[in-house]
């Protein structure tokens, strides 16, 4: 098995190194949330790598982690199918693009299709 070459920081993951003794590390802020009118969502369908299997994605969302797991919820239950949310994407399995733009609609999301 051969090694993974490190070329830049980002290949050791993200770490901060300091010697300073009064170091703080800078927090970052969860994203603002804004309200359905103001989000601008894009729905498209994939298949790769995932072994053949369609499934539709929503992107674009601007919020909590935990929002987003709400919206992922709601448009599972809506279509009657399995999906997950990792990514700040939300994968849900099938081609429901044109259910989900009109669920997303009717909720008062902007949502474009992306993609044939």
């Amino acid at each position: 098995m051969s090694k993974k070459k490190l070329n830049s920081l980002e290949d050791l993951g993200g770490f901060v190194f300091s010697t300073n003794d009064n170091f703080e590390f800078e927090k970052t802020e969860e994203p603002a949330f804004l309200h359905p009118k103001q989000q601008h969502l894009a729905a498209l369908f994939s298949n790769k790598g995932r072994g053949g299997k369609t499934v539709t994605v929503i992107t674009g969302f601007v919020g909590s982690e935990e929002d987003l797991k709400t919206l992922g919820k709601l448009l599972k239950t809506k279509c009657g199918v399995g999906g997950s949310v990792k990514d700040n994407e939300i994968i849900i399995q099938g081609n429901y693009r044109d259910k989900i733009m009109e669920i997303l609609k009717n909720e008062g999301y902007n949502i474009k299709r992306v993609g044939g």
